[in-house]
């Protein structure tokens, strides 16, 4: 079996509470293995540690206790390698301003100690889509470009594991379709990719496996499919002919509520009622049904149900 590209071990991580508190714990006993070649989901809401795991990985935090293995390579005893084998694609956008794209990359790749020879500035500018703003300034790039800059930065010295933290947060639908276009391509050529992201039918769509991290612990860590399988809610979205004034209501119900005129999505569970029982009762306190549709839970009702966290921008 290969060796994983990153093993986390009983990872704590304990900050110093402020004056008239005790120490808090950021990360209590973290455990789990992102396997090499896999585009993996890192997601929970926010203050739930996922950022404090990923500066550990980066070499900007330092862990309390646990270990980290980056490609194999131990973080407190072998932090050169670990660190050659990450390349870290954080949420700010950060580089200096009158720096071009190319000279961007040239530096990054003169922090690693890769000589002029070796660099692939070109390379990474054209994987990018950066090749025609190669002498532009970088405050001159759009957000989008900016952030296609920072995953080209972060790939200067050719690492087999990028992480991507939140990287298309504040970014518009085509955009987001651009990064993912890119990160789909760097994967099949074999990088492993771990992301955080709040989108989570994002999450669904693009990782095969998805860890959630709620309150400093781990909460689940599945192949993608196995967790939305969890669920074994349905769910009927149903249009009937007359004004609600009270809801349907069963106690096989997991949830009924108003989400239109004349209309209401009822939840259950489908090993205890089937859609048609649900009609059923429906049609049995009068209402006649003009229109309905339904659909299996998905990767947000699993995340709701594990975390408690209703609302999607707190992913």
């Amino acid at each position: 079996m290969a060796q994983a590209a990153i093993e986390i071990r009983d990872l704590v991580k304990e900050y110093a509470g402020s004056k008239g508190t005790g120490p808090k714990l950021a990360l209590k006993g973290v455990s789990f293995d992102v396997p090499q070649g896999s585009v993996f989901g890192l997601l929970g809401p926010n203050g739930a540690g996922k950022s404090t795991l990923i500066n550990i990985m980066a070499g900007l935090v330092n862990k309390t206790s646990g270990t980290v293995k980056i490609w194999g390579h131990d973080i407190d005893h072998d932090h050169r390698n670990a660190k050659l084998n990450i390349g870290i694609v954080p949420q700010e956008i950060v580089f200096d301003p009158f720096f071009t794209p190319f000279e961007v990359l040239e530096n990054q790749g003169g922090f690693y100690g890769i000589s002029k020879a070796l660099r692939r500035s070109e390379e990474l500018l054209k994987a990018v889509r950066l090749e025609d703003k190669r002498n532009a300034y970088a405050r001159t790039l759009s957000g989008g470009m900016k952030r296609r800059l920072l995953i080209a930065k972060a790939m200067v010295h050719s690492p087999p594991i990028l992480v991507l933290d939140e990287p298309t947060a504040g970014v518009d639908v085509e955009l987001r379709k651009q990064l993912w276009e890119l990160v789909g391509e760097l994967n099949a050529e074999g990088v492993t990719v771990v992301l955080t992201t709040h989108y989570l039918e994002e999450a669904e769509e693009l990782c095969e496996q998805i860890a959630i991290i709620n309150h400093g612990e781990l909460i689940a860590n599945k192949p993608t499919r196995e967790l939305v399988g969890m669920m074994g809610e349905k769910i009927l979205a149903i249009t009937v002919d007359k004004d609600i004034v009270r809801l349907p209501d069963d106690p096989r119900f997991h949830k009924c509520e108003v989400v239109g005129e004349k209309s209401i999505e009822i939840t259950f569970d489908k090993g205890e009622m089937t859609a048609g029982q649900v009609l059923a009762k429906v049609q049995e306190q009068g209402f006649a049904i003009e229109d309905v549709s339904t659909r299996e839970a998905d990767l947000e009702d699993v995340f709701v149900q594990l975390t408690g966290e209703d609302d999607r921008e707190k992913a």
